[in-house]
């Protein structure tokens, strides 16, 4: 079982929650995603990919707050997405000392540097918000361990990938993992710039 290999305080809360069996998605790629390799997940809508996206970052910042500066990068296509999966860590991580940010797009740069300078573990923005922050040196990436693309379908669109390639040249030795619902190829081209050497799942 994909599940009893996760952090205790993770299967405290699925055992709460009484989520005892994964999805068929979930067994295949919590493992793999583990291991610490790059790695496209690939499966249809409604497979579990989100919350196996939440797991592994749990699992992966041991659910401990430490440091100020972000240990996780959740990029998602718009401010609506970024705000709706912010609401659903928090339902995964309310009972955990992980810091959970959302940078909002409709927030001012500068309350948004301030609040992530106070200390965040897990930030969740758009690749537009990300450029933005990273522009005005209000983001640290010397300490990012995962970096995740949730349906990363939307990076066919040149405007996204590019502000995505910007920002992971500022980001070493970490794990990358995209989420997707179909394998578009003009999505392993970015094999050349951050997804070196990476595996599969698809379901």
């Amino acid at each position: 079982m994909a599940f009893k290999k996760l952090h205790p305080t993770i299967k405290e809360f699925l055992e709460h929650q009484a989520i005892a069996i994964p999805t068929p998605f979930q067994k295949a790629s919590i493992p793999v995603i583990k291991s610490g390799a790059n790695i496209f997940c690939t499966a249809p809508e409604n497979s579990g990919k989100t919350t196996a996206l939440i797991l592994t970052t749990m699992h992966k910042l041991k659910c401990e707050e430490i440091g100020t500066a972000p240990r996780a990068i959740v990029v998602v296509e718009n401010n609506k997405k970024a705000a709706t999966l912010y609401e659903r860590f928090l339902k995964f991580t309310r009972r955990t000392a992980l810091r959970v940010y959302f940078a909002d797009e409709k927030a001012h740069i500068d309350l948004l540097k301030s609040e992530i300078f106070e200390g965040v573990d897990v930030l969740i923005a758009t690749p537009k918000m990300l450029y933005k922050l990273i522009l005005a040196e209000g983001l640290n990436t010397t300490q990012v361990k995962l970096f995740c693309i949730d349906d990363a379908d939307f990076l066919i669109q040149k405007s996204f990938s590019a502000d995505i390639i910007s920002v992971t040249q500022s980001i070493q030795k970490c794990q990358f993992v995209m989420y997707t619902e179909k394998m578009h190829p003009s999505l392993k081209r970015f094999e050349a710039y951050f997804m070196s050497h990476y595996k599969t799942v698809t379901l």
